[in-house]
Order: C-alpha cells, then structure tokens, then sequence
C-alpha cells in the first residue's frame, strides 16, 4: 500500500507539473536576458513595415523577403487616422486591414510587435491622430487630460478587442509577443510638467488592465512603470542605452534607424551597412536580445498621409527598398549578421557574460557555459581609423577598422560587421516601352473672385482649421479698389504685395494673373511672399491659394500649431502702405477640380479639355492615358520638368510631388513616384496630374523598376560565407567540406545572369554600377573564369583560389564582379 501511495502521489505531482509547464508555454513573459516566448528564451530579429505604406497584394512578399533576411518579428504601428478619418466612422479594409496584415505575419511564422499609440509619430501625417480629435473642447494632446486620455482609451480599447477577437496575441496562440503604448514621451514630458508624469503613469495602467498575455513597451521612456519595458530607438544602442530601469526587464532596441526620412529639400540619406551590422553585433553582444530596424521596408506615403513636408518616399534607403526590392549589401549584410548571431544562440541566452581588453580599443566579450562547450565571443576593435591584430585564446585575428567579428565557438570566425560577403546591387529605371506616347490635355483651375467666394470673415482663417485636413488647398479672396492717385504714374516703379504666412506654401493672384508662390521648409514654416503687381486704378481683386503639405506630427501641444495668412499688406502706393489684412475675406476648402473628383473617369468628364497652350500657365489640370507597361517588374512615373503638385492614377493618389524644390545638391529630393501595380489594369489607365506651378508634363514618363545589376567585391581578408556553418544537436560545425572565401551572386526574381559586366583580380576599386581597374589586374583571365561558373546561372559561387594563379606579383587579392540579370 506504501508503494502504492507513493506512485499515486507521484503520479499527481506529475500530472501537475506538466499543468504548470503547460501554463508556462502560453503567452509571453520575460526577464533580464530576453523576452520568454512560450517558455522559450527567443534572440528576436525585427523589422518595421507599415501595413498602409504598401499595398494588400504587396504584403505576402515583403514580408517572405523579411524572413529570408533573418527576421522573425515585424514591428507596424496602427495608425488611427486611417481606421477612423471621420469620428466613430471606421475603416479597415483594403490596404488598411491590420487584422489582415498580421495573420499573413503569423502565416509565415513570424512574430508582431504592435505599437498601438495611438500617437505615432512616425512622419505620418498629424502623428497618426485623427483631425477631428483635435477640434474636441478643451483637449490638450498626450497628456493627463480628460478629454484626451477618453478618447485615447476608447482607440486603444477598440484596437485590442479587435485583436482579442481575432486571437492575435501570442497568449491566445496569435503571433502579437509585444505591444507599445505612446511613443517617445520623453521628448516632450517635460513640457507638461507634473501632468505628464501623471500621463506616462496613466498609460502604462491602461495597458496592462487589457491583460493580454503580452508585454508591453514604452520606447524611449526611462521611467517606463513595472511592468512596462523601457527601450530604445537610435543608431548605437549598444553605447547610447543606459539600459532598463529595472534588473530583471530585458534591454531591447525598438529602432535602429537604418537611414533617415526625408523631407522635400533634403540631400539623399544614406547609413553605411557596416554601421548598421557593427551596432547590432554590438547591441547583442553587451546583453541585448531585440533588435528592430526602422524601416525595414519603407514604402510609399500614398495620398495626402506624409506628415509636414515628408517626401512621398519613405525610408529608401532600408534593406527593402521602395518598391519592396531587396537593396544590396544592406538586405544581406544584415542577413548574415543575425545568422551569426543565431549561431551563437545558446551561448548569449544561457551563458554567462564576461568582458577581456586586449589593448587600447580592443576588447572581446565572451559568454560562455562553464563545464561545456557552450561558448561564443565577439572580438571588437573601436578604432574607427586602423586594422589591429589580436592574439585571442592562442591564435591571431586580423580586425579591420570599427570592426567586430563573431566566433560563435570561441574559435571560428564566421562573420565580421566590416567586411562584406554579401552581394551588392544597383538599382535601375527604363523608361516603359508600352506606357509611352502621351496624348496630353488640360484644364485650368478657374481662379476666383469675391463674387464666387464672397466675404465672410474679416480677416484670413487660420488654414489648419479652414481645411480640416480634407484637402491640401484653400481659397482666400477680397477685393480693394484704387483711385487714379494711389497707383504710380512710373512704369519703373509698381506696389509690391507682402504677404507673411505661417506656412506652408502659397499662390498669388491679383485681377486674375499669377504673380507667384513662395513656401517654407520643414525647419521653418513660416515664409514672407512679396513682389511688384501692376495694381490698377478701379477695382483690384486678389487670391491667394493657401497650401499645405501635410500636419505636424511631433512636439508638445500639437493641437496649437498653425497656417496659413497672418498679415496683407501693399507697399508702394502713393498714398502709402496699405494694410488690407482686415479688409474682409472669402475663403473656400478645395479646388474646383477636387469638389468633383476630376481624377477619376466619371469627374473627368465633367470638364472640357483642351489642347497643351505654348503659353504656361500655374494650377493645371493634366490629363492622359497609358497601357499597362510590360513585365512584372515595379512601375513609377518620372516626373520630369515639373514643379510641385499631385499625381492620381485611375482615381487613386499616388502622393505629393516636388520637382522645383531643390536640395543642397541642386537636384529634387525625389524625382521617381511609385505607382503599385494594383492600381493598373492592361489598357486605358487614367493619368492626372495637378500641377501647381507653370510647368507641362511633356517630359513625364512611365518606368519599371529594378535590381537586375548585380555585384560581388572580396578581398584575401572576408570570411567565408556564414552559411557554411550551422549549431546542431549542441554541436557547431561546418556543413560544406572545404570552407572557403569567395563571391557570391544570385539574380532577384528567378532571372538568369546573361552577362559579365565587369571582372578584375587584383586591385579593383569602385562600387557596384561603377566599377574601376586598379593598377594592377587580370581583367581578361578574371571574365572567362567568371563567365564559366555564372553565365546563364540564376546563382554561382566562385571560391577566391580560382584566380589565384593569376598576377600573384599584386599586393592586393580582390575580386570584383558585376554582372546583369535578365529573363
């Protein structure tokens, strides 16, 4: 009976104990070295992708792009504008369709990180906060305010029983392992003062009564309240984050910025790659688990969403670029990186951490499991200016410059963060062979007088609050009438209209003739208009057409910024300065052409169309057009020779253009405007442009997009590719027999490599599409090896030692290759 006793009891503790592990596999927990996922300990490689900077039918491939880039999570924002543009009436269809978007993630067995806001910043326009919100009685934005925190509660609820409903938290078995609540706080607390240390404490508590099985995060938020995790957003989180603010909370990096945003009147952004690896192998190897780029894939800010002067393109510079296309060596750098960090999984989850300072700059952080063979160590040299060699547990390893090489043994070096094995690429524009041959019309906006748009208020509106973010545009009309004596009797002598604006753009008309447009900057709204009009004696009327590009979306007290008009005046009269500033004004939201949708096919025929006039004038309608251009690759228009406006095609918006403001560089920030190919159908596709100033579309054209330029650049010095080694049954070891140095290349999109562009041994230099012999070479003996291993290949490996018969009298041993990819 005692053994009896014993088994049953034994049995019990059994059967509860395998509840207790059963419970621990539900949901997501954490402690001090990673995030607990199902019970497991997880390295998390992220990527941020928004849902509606692409399109639906996008999503299923960028997303398989991300997870053969190393990925396992994606981070999106949920952006409330979109989902509720009009109070209480709801959107989530189309591109919109966040439930959608995370079961394909959950589909393809990644992770989502969800950061709910609902103030997102992200250069999306307003913040991601609906206009209406901002119009509510009394509300002061992002802090302890009653209005404000009502209705952010009423969003931020109806987002998580959305998700609730749908099972998307990882504890009800969805792919949802962490959530965000407000972003980037403490930028602008301090301006609220005590209310905004009530605020922060407020947020983290409605969060965690939605009990979603989940953490939560607050980014950049040092004072993140238990539970909630702080984390981090910068390049170099792994010497800028002064960690979490408690013990036994993970350190996670919620955005490494792979480049920057841009604005209209920006120089390109660009971050080197070998930045961008050395800061993750760093951040991992100082104890960090969560990495997550911003962007991983950018996209497009379609319509009327980029916040104040952002560039309709956005984040182009990411491992997926614009169109979704993989951009080299950034996509495979980062590739590799987080295969050698997951090579060393064990070790930096279950080992124990030490540091060793090999010299001045030089260290090696090692984690290791004692009485196994648990080890791995990444060996750092901080110099940004000189290779340094190092003597580590016995043998010697070359270092390049800010450089750090990871052995996932202790031993082997399977990947440094400078030199790159991956691929590179250069990306291509044709112009289309199909969507050409333009057949132009026009239609001019008609510009109004008080007697279309009569008085009815003293002074200009305020432009925010006129165009309650429906349109881009609004009208301001008055007239003044002038005796013979107040006008110059001197050609050479004209008034001059002064106009001071708070931003963001405008036209001038007086009497019906443009006079002209000024703008601000994104550093600096507000700008003064002025030049000479030929006012006349008798009645004068005057126009101005305020413009926006889009609403703030940072800073304290958002819902206190401004547009538009302040101060008219005219100098130059003869009877002085004439200040008509309150001289009573019409005002009108829109253009003519908006009010009927004249970029679609029905609106369109509203209107008469003419001919292109040789005579240019501002704020035109352009119409055309095209056929479906040929192939699959991604479509965009080349705005050539215009200025500034909008694009739409079969009715749908494609963004903001801005040809005429120039960067630095004398050149447009963006030139090339993506159209998606969901918005074409094979023939007849509607073309409209709105141009605002005095520009014609003869230069436009349509172009497909690719990455069919493909290169590879090794020396002596790069390791073989990470891919020749992998940790299985506890053990690391090489999969291929001879592990070897070398190039290699793989065309995009299952194409075929049909030529050899360029092929040097021994002193090339140059990047890829751009390529030089240096002194020394053997370009002749280098084509036909390459072209033996590669031609008419989709993918090839060329080991280093098959050109090293040739000019050994070099000192340098690198290989260069680019070779172009076709059908």
């Amino acid at each position: 009976m005692a053994v009896l006793k014993q088994m049953l009891v034994a049995l019990v503790l059994s059967v509860l104990a395998l509840g207790v592990a059963a419970n621990r596999t539900i949901g997501v927990t954490y402690d001090s070295r990673s995030l607990i996922v199902n019970g497991k300990r997880e390295l998390m490689f992220s990527g941020s992708i928004h849902y509606p900077r692409s399109t639906s039918d996008m999503w299923p491939d960028i997303l398989e792009k991300a997870k053969r880039g190393g990925l396992n999570v994606i981070q999106t924002y949920v952006f409330w504008n979109i989902h509720e543009p009009i109070e209480g009436q709801y959107n989530f269809e189309g591109n919109y369709d966040l439930v959608k978007f995370i079961k394909i993630i959950g589909e393809k067995k990644m992770f989502v990180t969800l950061r709910v806001g609902p103030f997102i910043q992200a250069e999306w326009n307003h913040g991601g906060l609906p206009y209406w919100l901002r119009e509510k009685p009394n509300i002061i934005f992002r802090s302890y305010n009653a209005p404000f925190k009502n209705y952010m509660k009423k969003f931020v609820t109806m987002i998580i029983d959305m998700m609730k409903e749908n099972k998307l938290f990882a504890s009800q078995g969805g792919p949802i392992v962490l959530a965000q609540i407000e972003n980037e706080y403490n930028h602008v607390q301090l301006a609220y003062d005590e209310l905004g240390v009530q605020y922060v404490q407020w947020a983290a508590n409605l969060a965690i009564s939605y009990n979603i099985g989940v953490p939560w995060v607050m980014c950049k938020q040092k004072d993140a309240p238990d539970p909630v995790i702080n984390t981090c957003n910068g390049r170099h989180c792994g010497d800028t984050f002064t960690g979490p603010n408690k013990p036994y909370k993970p350190a996670l990096w919620t955005e490494n910025w792979t480049a920057q945003y841009r604005v209209f009147g920006d120089p390109p952004s660009q971050r080197a790659t070998e930045d961008i690896a050395y800061s993750v192998a760093r951040f991992f190897s100082k104890n960090g688990s969560l990495v997550n780029y911003y962007m991983y894939h950018g996209g497009t800010n379609f319509g009327r969403t980029s916040a104040v002067f952002t560039t309709t393109r956005y984040y182009d510079e990411a491992p997926l670029d614009e169109f979704g296309l993989q951009r080299e060596p950034k996509w495979g750098h980062l590739r590799d990186v987080h295969k050698a960090l997951n090579l060393c999984k064990k070790p930096l989850l279950w080992g124990t951490p030490r540091t060793q300072v090999m010299g001045q700059g030089l260290e090696a952080r090692i984690y290791e499991k004692p009485g196994t063979n648990i080890c791995a160590a990444f060996l750092a040299n901080n110099d940004t200016k000189f290779a340094q060699t190092v003597n580590f547990g016995g043998r010697d390893y070359l270092l390049p410059p800010r450089s750090i090489s990871v052995l996932p043994d202790c031993t082997t070096v399977v990947y440094n963060t400078q030199t790159i094995v991956a691929q590179h690429n250069a990306r291509n524009f044709v112009p289309s062979k199909v969507a050409t041959n333009f057949q132009w019309k026009m239609y001019s906006e008609p510009i109004p007088t008080v007697e279309q748009i009569p008085v009815n208020n003293k002074i200009p509106l305020e432009l925010y609050t006129l165009l309650k973010d429906t349109t881009d545009y609004g009208w301001y009309t008055t007239s003044i009438e002038l005796d013979i004596e107040d006008v110059s009797k001197r050609p050479d002598i004209l008034p001059v209209i002064r106009i001071a604006s708070l931003g963001h753009a405008m036209l001038v008309y007086v009497n019906g003739e443009y006079i002209g447009g000024a703008h601000g900057s994104h550093e600096e709204k507000n700008f003064v208009f002025q030049k000479s009009v030929p006012f006349k004696a008798g009645l004068n009327h005057i126009a101005l057409l305020g413009t926006l590009v889009g609403l703030p979306d940072s800073g304290a007290y958002m819902e206190h910024r401004f547009a538009g008009p302040r101060s008219i005046t005219i100098l130059g009269l003869n009877t002085g300065t004439l200040d008509v500033s309150k001289n009573g004004w019409g005002h009108q939201v829109g253009l003519n052409g908006e009010r009927n949708k004249i970029f679609t096919e029905e609106g369109s025929q509203k209107f008469d169309w003419s001919d292109i006039k040789e005579q240019k004038s501002a704020l035109t309608w352009y119409k055309t057009y095209f056929d479906a251009p040929e192939g699959n690759d991604p479509v965009a228009i080349r705005m050539n020779k215009m200025g500034k406006g909008q694009v739409w095609v079969n009715g749908q918006s494609i963004g903001r253009y801005w040809m005429s403001y120039l960067s630095p560089l004398r050149q447009p920030t963006q030139a090339d405007y993506h159209i998606p190919r969901s918005f074409i159908k094979p023939k007849q596709n509607l073309l409209l442009i709105l141009e605002e100033e005095p520009f014609t579309p003869e230069k436009v054209e349509i172009v497909l997009v690719n990455r069919d330029t493909i290169c590879s650049y090794i020396t002596q010095y790069h390791p073989p590719n990470v891919k020749s080694w992998e940790r299985k049954n506890k053990q690391f070891r090489a999969v291929v027999d001879d592990v070897k140095s070398g190039a290699h290349l793989r065309c995009p999109d299952q194409k075929k490599i049909a030529a050899i562009e360029f092929a040097s041994f021994g002193e090339p230099a140059g990047v890829c599409g751009n390529y030089e012999h240096g002194k020394c070479n053997s370009a002749a003996e280098t084509q036909k090896v390459v072209e033996q291993y590669c031609l008419g290949k989709d993918s090839c490996s060329i080991p280093l030692d098959a050109f090293s018969n040739f000019k050994s009298e070099c000192d340098g041993k690198t290989i260069a290759i680019q070779a172009k990819c076709s059908v």
